[in-house]
């Protein structure tokens, strides 16, 4: 067994309880984005807006996928079948 192998198998079960806490307290952190962005928007004085709700955007969409992932049975990013979805992914 390889390095990775025993970082993959040691790192499983923290996956899936960090899964049930994006899952519990998802609304929680989606607050807390919100907050960081403005407040670092505010004092950047807007310069960055548009990074930072790229960045909050794509943040919020992997705590999404991350607390959602064993609801639709399947992996993020895949339909329940198992396939890619077609067309671009949400707007967050």
């Amino acid at each position: 067994m390889g390095l990775l192998d025993n970082v993959k198998a040691r790192l499983g079960p923290a996956k899936g309880k960090v899964s049930d806490l994006a899952r519990q307290h998802e609304d929680k952190i989606d607050r807390g984005l919100d907050k960081v962005a403005r407040t670092v928007d505010e004092r950047t004085k807007g310069k960055y807006s548009d990074r930072i709700q790229t960045g909050t955007g794509k943040a919020k969409g992997a705590m999404d996928r991350l607390a959602h992932k064993d609801a639709d049975g399947g992996t993020p990013g895949t339909t329940p079948g198992g396939t890619p979805p077609t067309g671009p992914p949400p707007a967050s």
